[in-house]
């Protein structure tokens, strides 16, 4: 009935057992508490002196099955890695009884018991904590197994047949509060996250909607400075041209090789034609170079991905160049920086990543929405982006691509 290993279990310290009266006015205290709780933490928290005078632990926890493949743990005693993360069922210590491969489990010494410590087995807790006695008993749900009860303690062989008996007792109290718990709880995850699902899709509709108001701002921008400045020279040089005696040719090339050199300055502006021709990392140098020309500025282009940017989508590979086009004009126009660099990198995950520092002053304590912040956030969220922006010694603008787009 004990399920222990051959050998493994040395004769249990005598200690003080509880009466069957007090074992039954604690199942009482017991199921008062989880009336009274709607949080699986809290609800754990109030029973645990009741657990405890039922059968003494080190550590006890409650594993709930989560998502397929997955389970959750709640702790109380020892706080471990275990609440702070799901485990594989195929990795968890417990997972013989998770899988009914077994009724339950009663070791003497966990540590060196094969069903808990082995190969790829979430077990740290077991070692470094010392976990020696257990006892692991399923919860079971309308005949269903949903989780386990797991209660541990340091000395080893300190659980009996009797211990068992008793978790599995108190097991069955538990389960139907704990399950109802997990599956609230679980529902309040959905809702939030359907929630923050909507809250973004609002968010990017404003901000495609700002994006494509600044769009149309700069095409109106470029229209006038197409009418205020390109017109206004050709007009002139024409007149230039037609003027008795006509001008020097010496000096109507120079007019002329300004005015081209406006004009390529507006195509660049609203054309990214080098990325197109030359790819993202060549269009970025020069970009750089331009917009930091005769300040002294440092810069610094580093692509470790081979091109990977040239690969993507064009849509794709046109906002990546956008955003880091505003993070150069605002280092270099704006934060007084002496060095920005340009670094692409592929992540172990797959995910493609672009950072913009500089060693500037840092953002404004006040950004305004025409501060270009937001147009960068926009761009991003349009292509499935991340954006980090951080200001300490400088601005890091970070925007990653994930995976599955890049």
């Amino acid at each position: 009935m004990s399920n222990l290993l051959p050998g493994s279990a040395p004769a249990a310290p005598v200690r003080h057992r509880a009466t069957a009266a007090a074992t039954d006015a604690a199942f009482r205290r017991i199921v008062a508490h989880l009336a009274d709780e709607v949080e699986i933490r809290a609800a754990l928290r109030a029973i645990a002196a009741e657990i405890g005078e039922l059968i003494p632990f080190t550590h006890a926890d409650i594993c709930l099955l989560d998502r397929p493949g997955w389970v959750v743990s709640h702790e109380i005693g020892i706080h471990t890695r275990w609440s702070r993360r799901r485990t594989r069922v195929n990795a968890s210590p417990v997972r013989d009884v998770l899988l009914k491969r077994c009724p339950m489990m009663l070791t003497a010494n966990a540590m060196h018991d094969p069903r808990h410590v082995f190969p790829g087995a979430s077990c740290g807790p077991i070692l470094d904590h010392h976990l020696r006695a257990r006892i692991n008993v399923p919860l079971r749900v309308m005949g269903e197994v949903t989780g386990t009860l797991n209660i541990s303690h340091e000395i080893e062989g300190y659980y009996d047949a009797a211990d068992v008996e008793l978790a599995g007792h108190l097991a069955n109290i538990l389960a139907p509060s704990f399950h109802a718990l997990h599956t609230a709880e679980h529902a309040r995850q959905v809702a939030r996250m359907r929630t923050r699902a909507q809250e973004r899709t609002e968010s990017l509709r404003a901000g495609a909607l700002e994006l494509t108001q600044a769009l149309e701002r700069e095409r109106q921008r470029i229209g006038m400075d197409l009418h205020d400045q390109t017109l206004a020279d050709l007009t002139r040089l024409l007149r230039e041209l037609t003027h008795e005696p006509p001008l020097d040719r010496g000096r109507l090339a120079r007019n002329l090789s300004e005015t081209i050199a406006d004009l390529r300055s507006l195509i660049d502006t609203a054309v990214p034609t080098l990325l197109d021709l030359f790819g993202f990392s060549h269009a970025i140098r020069v970009y750089l170079e331009r917009a930091v020309e005769g300040d002294g500025i440092t810069v610094d282009v580093l692509d470790k991905t081979g091109g990977k940017v040239d690969r993507l989508q064009p849509t794709a590979r046109t906002a990546l160049f956008r955003i880091a086009q505003e993070a150069i004009n605002n280092a270099a126009k704006h934060a007084h920086a002496r060095l920005i660099r340009v670094i692409v990198t592929a992540e172990t995950g797959g995910e493609l990543r672009v950072v913009i520092q500089d060693n500037g002053c840092g953002l404004p304590s006040q950004l305004g929405r025409r501060s270009g912040l937001s147009h960068l956030r926009t761009r991003a969220d349009l292509i499935g982006a991340e954006l980090e922006v951080v200001s300490d010694d400088g601005t890091c603008v970070t925007v990653t691509l994930p995976a599955a787009l890049s």
